[in-house]
């Protein structure tokens, strides 16, 4: 291969290396908004299992929960036969799509057996999904029951904000009824609110199940101007922005933040245009040298043939 061909081989690689830098930069900014840990909880109680049927079961569990949620952001199974079967489910938030709620879900298994180990039942919470499994006949919780809350420090200033604050929480209880997949994200003068439900639950389960989340955020959170708050079949969130709500799509700020990737992504496909030009403007050099030193071989064996 001549220098030419070098020349474009490496500058090609480079080029594609260029190209999968700003896509993976892409995807690690984005996917850093919901694949963030925010609580897990773990049973005391571990697998007796000699055999390590238990295993083998919660393996296959979670090879399926994962395989599924490509295809849709919320499924259940079972896996193993009485009585060494697991069941275990996953849901991702609502405005993530397939594509994104794998992504979320596949980071769970590794997490919960680091976390966990061989805990008889768990449940990982990510900010984009969780997944909860359990030994059949292992006791339930109630669908109400508070598994995690955080208040923020900051309080609001004013007599607006309660009145604000209630009225979108009461606004968030109906769309968690009428909304796709038991899922609401909306806002009301400043005070912007999520909710979702299990994809299981019962419509009206699920609006009373978001009622007594808003409720404990009421009691528990106070004039906080941010909350979140997850009980065991549903989970909301709450921020106040005293001068405005932000353009984003969820708490964490994914449309907020995917718009700075995508600044980026136009900035680096900018630069990348750049290089492409260079190298048209590098490749259409060498193509003249070469096309000139192929004349000056060709030109002396012609005046060699005339001679």
């Amino acid at each position: 291969m001549g220098l030419h061909g070098k020349t474009l081989s490496l500058l090609s690689v480079s080029l594609f290396s260029v190209t999968i830098f700003l896509g993976s930069f892409t995807f690690v900014a984005i996917a850093a908004d919901y694949t963030t840990l925010v609580f897990k909880g773990c049973a005391d109680q571990k697998f007796q299992d000699p055999s390590e049927v238990y295993l083998q079961n919660l393996k296959n569990l979670m090879s399926t929960l994962v395989s599924q949620s490509s295809q849709k952001t919320f499924s259940s199974t079972t896996t193993g036969q009485d009585p060494n079967a697991i069941t275990g489910l996953y849901q991702c938030r609502g405005d993530l799509t397939t594509s994104q709620c794998y992504s979320c879900v596949s980071k769970i298994p590794e997490i919960s057996d680091k976390l966990c180990g061989k805990a008889v039942a768990a449940r990982v919470q990510l900010s984009g999904c969780y997944l909860r499994y359990e030994i059949v006949g292992f006791k339930q919780v109630p669908e109400t029951e508070l598994l995690y809350k955080v208040c923020g420090s900051s309080q609001a200033s004013g007599t607006d904000f309660e009145s604000r604050r209630d009225t979108a929480f009461g606004m968030a209880e109906d769309g968690v009824k009428s909304g796709s997949g038991l899922f609401y994200t909306g806002d009301y003068q400043s005070v912007y609110v999520l909710g979702q439900c299990e994809g299981d639950l019962a419509t009206s389960d699920c609006g009373d199940c978001a009622k007594s989340a808003f409720q404990t955020a009421k009691d528990d959170c106070g004039d906080s101007i941010s909350g979140q708050v997850y009980l065991h079949k549903c989970y909301i969130s709450y921020s106040y922005y005293p001068n405005g709500v932000p353009a984003i799509s969820s708490p964490s700020g994914t449309r907020q933040r995917t718009q700075k990737t995508v600044a980026i992504a136009v900035g680096g496909v900018a630069a990348l245009g750049f290089i492409v030009v260079c190298l048209m403007f590098l490749k259409s050099v060498l193509k003249k040298r070469r096309t000139k030193h192929e004349g000056w071989v060709i030109t002396p064996s012609y005046i060699l043939l005339i001679s």
